[in-house]
């Protein structure tokens, strides 16, 4: 017997915690219950369609209820839905591991699975120190991260996580990390002018002065490639990435690249380390690795990370670390099934117009008063909303300006979250250039309406269209 809308409501607000939520808010409020999706779009229980512009928290591809894989898991199901991986194999995560090996940087040939992106990027961290201690370099004990970084909520990822509102309570149980400056330059941390690049990467050569500080101490630098997501859609500029590369290789450092959220194609490209041809020594994955269906993690080693681990029972070199559910059969199969729309529809060939057609829309933020900052990494984009376009003064966290913005968004039928004065859009690689106008569409208004844009909203009311990207659906 199902449970009423009523009844469903009261049991969320009497007994689930939400993450990342203010839970005194979240009681104030009426929750819209999904209980459905099809395709881009999700629905409540009382019959109301939203554009899912997050991918429900970065992570599905392809839309929900995707045909090819809803088969592949019921497949699976046929015959087993999980098996430890101590001391046994299965087919479908020995098969994922072949795909992901075959398509990663090169030589990432070696997939340890796990949960979820903390728990990949946990797994990257004890790798590279064990790595260092079987190489006799007990001392390369320390981890390079950079300011806004995020990595999970798991410890050792909050360890080289660099966000204060996130990380700051949990200091006392974290181990101390050296901190890069971010490649932030709307924000520029080192106060130099040129946007893009053009000061030189002083935020790169900054690294580099750390490592030739610490490098014989140093265990890896771990970075979020091209796109710093949780810390507010910053964008590296051109050339950053590739610099980072150079900079490890010049003082023996290990480079894990995190691609828990930039990972398959999110970027324009399968992974974003191959805008610029890097392969780093580690790299994690996770998110949308199952097409946003379920829980499923991977870090990637070189050969040479997993030679080191390699010895006699009586050394103990062994990677003592593992998961309950780790390499689960349902989760690969998933995975697999994902890959295979990859290639069926092509997938990676058609982001190009996609992005482009993102890009365009995002013209008519720009001319928005509150609208400081408009950032795009293919299908990734951030939108930073300041009190000041002049002097970038930010709106006041107690605003939670973004947070309302998203809120309108909602109410106009598209859902996403904010990251404080950030408000995201990443949506389903699967929408189409009609949903990705009608959800830039929607966004725009939310912004308008909630930061004052008063001329903007009258012309909306009136019927006129409300900006470039709604003039062009409306000329169809």
């Amino acid at each position: 017997m199902e449970s009423s809308l009523h009844d469903l409501i009261a049991a969320d607000r009497n007994h689930v915690w939400h993450p990342f939520t203010q839970m005194r808010d979240w009681e104030r409020t009426t929750p819209r219950v999904i209980v459905g999706g099809e395709g881009v779009r999700l629905f409540d229980a009382e019959g109301r369609a939203y554009y899912d512009g997050n991918s429900s928290m970065w992570v599905n591809i392809h839309g929900h209820r995707r045909a090819e894989i809803d088969e592949a898991i019921r497949r699976q199901l046929g015959r087993i839905a999980h098996s430890t991986l101590l001391g046994l194999a299965n087919a479908p995560s020995a098969e994922l591991a072949r795909r992901l090996a075959a398509i990663a940087p090169p030589g990432l040939t070696r997939v340890f699975y796990s949960d979820n992106g903390s728990t990949a990027v946990e797994v990257a961290l004890k790798m590279a120190l064990q790595y260092w201690q079987h190489r006799g370099r007990p001392e390369r004990t320390l981890f390079v991260r950079l300011a806004n970084a995020y990595h999970g909520d798991t410890l050792g990822a909050v360890s080289v996580g660099g966000i204060d509102l996130f990380h700051a309570a949990f200091r006392p149980l974290l181990f101390s990390a050296l901190e890069a400056p971010s490649p932030y330059c709307y924000r520029c941390p080192l106060g130099r002018e040129h946007a893009g690049g053009a000061c030189g990467l002083a935020c790169a050569a900054a690294l580099e002065e750390i490592l030739a500080r610490n490098g014989d101490r140093v265990a890896a630098v771990i970075v979020e490639p091209l796109v710093q997501a949780a810390g507010g859609m910053i964008t590296a500029p051109p050339g950053y990435l590739r610099r980072v590369r150079e900079v490890c290789d010049a003082h023996g450092v290990l480079l894990i690249a995190d691609e828990v959220a930039t990972g398959f194609g999110r970027t324009g490209r399968m992974f974003a380390c191959e805008h610029e041809g890097v392969a780093p020594d580690l790299m994690c994955l996770s998110k949308g690795i199952t097409g946003g269906y379920l829980p499923l993690a991977a870090t990637l080693a070189t050969d040479e990370i997993y030679d080191a681990f390699l010895g006699e029972h009586r050394e103990a070199k062994t990677f003592f670390h593992g998961h309950s559910y780790t390499g689960n059969q349902l989760g690969c199969a998933a995975a697999l099934a994902s890959l295979e729309v990859f290639e069926r529809d092509r997938v990676l060939e058609g982001l190009p117009a996609k992005v482009e057609r993102v890009a365009r829309g995002l013209a008519a933020f720009r001319g928005l008063p509150h609208v400081g900052d408009v950032r795009q990494r293919g299908l990734m984009v951030g939108i930073e909303l300041v009190l000041d376009r002049a002097t970038r003064e930010p709106f006041a966290w107690e605003e939670a300006v973004g947070m309302r913005v998203c809120r309108r968004a909602a109410d106009l039928g598209l859902l996403t979250r904010p990251l404080g004065n950030v408000i995201v859009f990443m949506p389903p690689l699967a929408a189409t250039a009609g949903d990705l106008d009608a959800m830039l569409d929607i966004l725009c208004r939310a912004v308008a309406g909630v930061t004052g844009g008063r001329r903007r909203a009258a012309a909306v009311a009136a019927g006129v269209p409300a900006s470039p990207v709604a003039a062009q659906s409306a000329s169809r």
